[in-house]
């Protein structure tokens, strides 16, 4: 049976935290900063997580991870 392929979107995007969480960077830090209030900056520094739902699929997106 032949290796599975890691979508590579998925791996650019997104990685696996330790205890098998998937953290992802959040958008919106890129230009027109100004505008976006210091909190709104730093919650957006921060690392998303996916929910249940979606980290069994990229879990699926993801076989060797």
């Amino acid at each position: 049976m032949p290796k599975m392929k890691t979508h590579s979107g998925a791996k650019k995007r997104f990685s696996f935290t330790g205890t098998g969480k998937v953290s992802y960077k959040k958008s919106g830090r890129a230009h027109k900063l100004k505008t976006k209030n210091a909190s709104r900056l730093r919650r957006l520094r921060q690392d998303g997580i996916l929910n249940d739902t979606l980290t069994e699929t990229m879990k699926k997106m993801m076989p060797y991870a």
